[in-house]
């Protein structure tokens, strides 16, 4: 079962950019990434999904229903954390914690308790006094207090220490176990790569393309790096599939999609004194696609 599904879904704002004719499904138990760089329309896509503002064309279903028409009912199963939090200064923590578990009928003190501690979250303390990573905490906790079947993550990690992100991760990755679905938006693709299982990249306003993780890495490119006896003669390399090459001095690296017996028949013609071949990191990938695209 599709836990969302978005049907060319857009959001236009006069002449400024918005979203057009995003279009994707995730499936249910599926930590699904969504990238793109800062202002690529991300964090648009998923307040048109939630019906926080209101698509101009399209649709999206969130538990196979609309998302505008039955934006309340949806919204008792969704775990939210947007990307920027905002609270009532003068509210401690466990008193804005405890409000936002009153909305939904469960007793949550307990779930509160067990979030913070793993967070190292200071309860008694007052929003104001809260760095940018505390507050970013609050958000977590917030979210995830009331055990929602669907997570929405909008860059949920700024402002967290690598230790805490870790932590966070993992919390992430308990919560998948239990069959919870999870949307993870991110412009940091290291993240989205160790979490995912598929990805969605979107540029300007316009998704680029949804992939597995595992297709993207493997499929489509290898890393080739080698250093040379004698320097490489000019336009060696100028073939189908060759991307990115540097060449420097006797050392020279390239990104390569093909056949990988055609290339080291190509490269048996040089005299070779080092060969590596590796996974490209999906940052390489991404660019790529990025560029395809310009």
């Amino acid at each position: 079962m599709n836990v969302i599904e978005l049907n060319n879904l857009t959001k236009t704002y006069g002449k400024a950019r918005g979203i057009s004719n995003i279009s994707f499904t995730v499936e249910e138990g599926e930590i699904f990434g969504f990238i793109g760089p800062n202002g690529a329309g991300k964090s648009t896509t998923i307040r048109t999904m939630l019906s926080l503002i209101y698509p101009t064309s399209g649709s999206a279903t969130i538990f196979g229903k609309d998302s505008v028409k039955f934006a309340p009912e949806i919204k008792k199963e969704i775990g939210y954390l947007p990307s920027e939090v905002f609270y009532y200064d003068n509210m401690k923590v466990k008193d804005l914690l405890k409000y936002s578990g009153s909305f939904y009928k469960k007793d949550c003190s307990q779930r509160i308790k067990q979030l913070a501690e793993l967070l190292d979250l200071d309860l008694n303390k007052k929003i104001d006094d809260l760095s940018f990573g505390n507050k970013k905490k609050v958000g977590i906790v917030q979210g995830l207090l009331h055990e929602p079947k669907l997570i929405i993550l909008d860059e949920p990690t700024s402002g967290l220490d690598p230790l805490m992100q870790q932590k966070f991760f993992d919390l992430l990755k308990e919560e998948n176990k239990k069959g919870t679905t999870i949307l993870f938006s991110s412009h940091i693709l290291s993240e989205v790569q160790k979490m995912c299982d598929r990805v969605a990249i979107i540029k300007e306003g316009e998704l680029v393309k949804v992939e597995k993780i595992s297709t993207l890495k493997e499929n489509n490119h290898k890393r080739f790096k080698l250093e040379t006896k004698a320097p490489m003669p000019q336009g060696f390399l100028q073939i189908a599939g060759v991307q990115n090459l540097e060449i420097d001095g006797l050392h020279v690296s390239f990104l390569y999609s093909g056949n990988i017996n055609l290339m080291l028949q190509k490269l048996a013609q040089l005299e070779l004194l080092n060969l590596w071949i590796e996974e490209p990191d999906l940052e390489e990938i991404f660019m790529h696609y990025y560029e395809k695209g310009n």
